[in-house]
């Protein structure tokens, strides 16, 4: 029970902080670490493709272990993954991990970096994926980090070596780490670079394999490890009642959204590293082996060192502010350093170090947590030395003009409150993810602002600088601007102070699906980011379709909050695709973002803006059965979906499936994962079945092998494998082209598969019973057709259909195709004699 407390309170500790901004509050023990990492010279720089796919167990030992400045560079931002908790998927999927990154950075003390490579999805080979990329700027993106950084030692996560047998992401990580250790010392390559940061030449590269590399537990032992460093990365920290793994466990779970909630772990577990390049090791246990790690390292450092060491060796735990005095001490002489990298860092580590034996409380809420250009918003500053030692505070100040005389003596425990308005400059840009601010390609993001490249979040543009004398040493502090309030329910929250448009909109679907040419309202959604806006909204739309009227007047009383005006859509006669968007009018200006917000408790609240459109698809369709049921897995949007086609579609509860309920519907669909994600869902099986053999029809989207919650997946024999198409344009060859999929109500065509996204499918069917027809073959290049894509089997009066095609992908994208074909799936068997009839002609 003991352990148990022990374990949350150190939890709470650690997630405490992923709220915006928080205070840090750090305990004795805290400052005690920080103290002993700033005696350490050395870091390590780990490299992988995607959020999650870092070894937290690895870092945290770096970290927490060695006492290593320890970074991860993820090269995208895992935008191409699916989502467990939201709907969010693609660019705001990518601010989300983003953020769980940096949830897991907090815990397990490393911190993060990223290129600009966009997760455009699965990929099958290096190859594919360097020429979405655009191999160049994600080379020169490395090499950046490597020059900022300045890693001693660079762990790859993955092998350069095994082109083509893993994802084309993972080895390409490893292939540029590979060229960018050698390159990042040439001054010749990438200049700029080279120039802002100067060259820098890493002592070490490693790959850190795991036995799956090799097939199996069995086969990594065979292995031959005489190249490989064996590390035991479960070692205990009685300092903080955690082991290194449990530390892992715990940042590894922040990876919500990609289902990485996990068990902590304890005792003895081995990682390895395989040495690749570099200098030789001398002393086969330590990868730091012949690198001075102390302040010896940098030219005048030893009497710096001499004096944090005495510190770290005699360190006070009940009263840490004795140590100020020496503490500044270093301070002043790390001034002089001349080694620009190591000067900066450790007068960032020093400074923290004094501010937390001072117990140094520096905070500024504002009085809301947004504010548009041109507003004056009122700060609450707080100003608190919990020491007894000489703290002054001579002005507050920021970048943006506010320069406040205090000259104030801060007494012991005492609180000192300021209320100070603060102006938002008329021009100021609105806060937002900066790869997001310009549209991109398909591989990625466009960042102009080559001192924001491969930063985690945009830098917070409004702070304010606390400039104090501490026992007459002049040390300047800089805090954001948050926004501080409580709930009844939750106590004292924090969330991060953004600067908004005073005008967004939303058109409240972001496909809008047109089955005739008769007209359809839709709504647009104005919101206010000030008081008493006023202006109006118009429709840009293609010139083929007709919107009525023309625009609509808008007037929205208090900042916060939304105005709804309807517009009429009038659709092109034929069958197209294109996009509407809302366009506000407000005075001189116009707006045509639409303002997002990710409210999700493991993360900062986030507050993205990106462009408002809607796609439009007039759609020659037809459809038969009208009632849908719903069974919700991983997530996705085919409920809604259904319903913009005419269906009526309900979502049911694992406990709500009952034959009584079920005969209420027409066909049940089931959500990507449902049997990964649903456990309870095996135990609905028969039900199912039954629905089928009564008449229903069951649409199962795809599965993994994965923590597969069921034994009979289906009323016939299937089995799942990791076959996938991921080029969207594969050729897509019809099998049965006689089959009422294809034919009923809608023909298919190979039309049908212009313009879908990402990718055609994935985790197909290897094989099945002779009970299934597949329907549909497809391959990427240079592979064997994949037939699995589409099976259909009767089973006693209606049909059991399992797909792995992307539906889920291609109806938030408004692919015509898919909801034609989906359509065919949803009407199969409900009317033979039409069938019959059309077939005859």
């Amino acid at each position: 029970m003991l352990r148990s407390t022990i374990l949350t309170l150190v939890t709470i500790s650690f997630l405490s902080f992923t709220s915006a901004q928080h205070p840090k509050t750090p305990s004795s023990i805290e400052i005690y670490e920080s103290l002993q990492k700033l005696n350490f010279l050395g870091s390590v720089l780990y490299i992988a493709a995607h959020p999650d796919d870092e070894n937290t167990r690895l870092i945290s030992y770096m970290s927490n272990k060695v006492k290593a400045r320890t970074g991860y560079l993820s090269l995208t931002r895992g935008d191409g993954g699916q989502n467990l908790i939201g709907p969010e998927l693609r660019e705001l999927l990518g601010v989300i991990r983003t953020q769980e990154l940096l949830a897991a950075r907090r815990i397990d003390g490393g911190e993060q970096f990223f290129t600009r490579a966009n997760d455009f999805g699965y990929s099958k080979h290096p190859d594919e994926t360097l020429s979405i990329w655009d191999k160049d700027q994600v080379l020169s993106d490395v090499v950046r980090t490597l020059r900022s950084f300045k890693p001693d030692i660079i762990i790859n996560r993955f092998d350069h070596r095994t082109p083509g047998s893993t994802h084309g992401h993972h080895t390409s990580s490893a292939m540029l780490s590979m060229e960018a250790f050698n390159l990042s010392n040439e001054a010749s390559a990438f200049p700029e670079t080279a120039k802002e940061w100067g060259v820098w030449q890493p002592k070490r590269l490693f790959f850190n394999p795991g036995w799956w590399f090799y097939g199996s537990q069995e086969n990594f032992k065979k292995a031959d490890k005489s190249n490989m460093l064996r590390l035991d990365i479960g070692v205990y920290y009685p300092i903080k009642g955690l082991s290194n793994n449990e530390i892992a466990a715990l940042a590894s779970s922040q990876h919500l959204c990609q289902g990485f909630g996990r068990l902590a772990q304890r005792g003895s577990q081995v990682e390895y590293i395989e040495f690749l390049k570099g200098d030789p090791l001398d002393d086969a246990k330590d990868i730091f082996s012949g690198i001075d790690t102390s302040w010896n390292r940098i030219q005048g450092g030893k009497a710096i060192g001499a004096i944090l060491n005495k510190v770290e060796q005699n360190f006070n735990f009940k009263d840490p502010s004795v140590h100020i005095p020496e503490l500044l001490q270093a301070y002043q002489l790390l001034q002089n350093i001349q080694d620009k990298h190591w000067k900066r860092q450790k007068l960032k580590a020093l400074k923290s170090i004094i501010e937390m034996c001072a117990g140094l409380y520096l905070e500024v809420s504002a009085d809301t947590y947004w504010a548009t250009p041109g507003e004056i918003v009122n700060l609450d500053i707080e100003v608190l030395n919990r020491s007894n030692v000489p703290v002054q505070l001579m002005s507050i100040t920021n970048s943006k003009g506010l320069d406040i005389a205090k000259d104030l003596a801060l007494a012991e425990n005492t609180t000192y409150l300021f209320h100070e308005p603060l102006k938002i400059a008329n021009q100021q840009n609105p806060t937002t993810p900066y790869w997001l601010i310009r549209k991109g390609s398909l591989g990625m993001y466009k960042v102009p602002e080559s001192d924001l490249i491969g930063l985690p979040e945009t830098p917070r543009v409004y702070e304010l600088h606390f400039n104090l004398l501490i026992n007459k040493v002049p040390i300047t502090y800089s805090k954001p601007v948050i926004y501080r309030y409580s709930k009844p329910d939750k106590g004292e929250l924090y969330r991060p102070f953004e600067i908004i448009p005073e005008a967004s909109a939303k058109i409240t679907e972001k496909v809008i699906i047109f089955e005739t040419d008769k007209p359809r309202d839709i709504s647009v959604l104005v919101k206010a980011g000030r008081d008493s806006l006023n202006g109006y909204v118009e429709i840009c739309h293609p010139s083929d379709w007709k919107v009525y009227p023309e625009k609509q007047n808008v007037s929205i009383a208090n900042k916060g909050e939304e105005q709804t005006v309807t517009f009429t859509v009038l659709p092109s006669k034929h069958q197209s695709e294109d996009y509407v968007s809302p366009i506000v009018h407000i005075g001189d200006n116009l707006y045509t973002k639409e303002l997002i917000e990710i409210d999700y408790n493991h993360i900062p609240f986030q507050t993205v803006l990106l462009p408002s459109e809607s796609k439009v698809v007039r759609l020659d369709l037809k459809k038969k059965g009208e009632n849908i049921a719903y069974i919700q897995g991983a997530g996705d949007v085919v409920p809604e979906s259904l319903k913009q086609i005419g269906y009526h579609v309900r979502t049911l509860k694992p406990e709500e499936i009952t034959a009584e309920t079920l005969s209420l519907f027409d066909a049940v669909v089931l959500g990507i994962r449902a049997y990964n994600t649903v456990e309870s869902l095996q135990y609905k099986q028969q039900l199912l079945f039954d629905f089928v053999a009564k008449g229903g029809n069951i649409i199962a989207q795809y599965n993994t092998t994965y923590e597969l919650h069921a034994n009979d997946l289906a009323p016939y024999p299937i089995k799942l494998s990791r076959d996938r198409v991921t080029n969207e344009n594969a050729e897509v060859r019809f099998l049965a082209p006689q089959h009422e999929l294809l034919n009923y109500p809608n023909k298919i065509t190979e039309q049908d598969f212009e313009g879908w996204t990402q990718e055609r499918g994935l985790y197909f069917p290897s094989d099945w019973s002779e009970e299934y027809t597949p329907i549909l073959s497809m391959n990427d290049k240079g592979e064997s057709p994949k037939d699995g894509s589409l099976l259909v089997a009767k089973y006693g009066k209606g049909y059991y259909i399992y797909t792995g095609l992307s539906f889920f992908r291609e109806f938030p994208e408004g692919v015509s195709g898919a909801y034609r074909l989906f359509a065919n799936m949803l009407s199969i068997g409900k009317d033979k004699v039409e069938l019959e009839a059309k077939m005859n002609d």
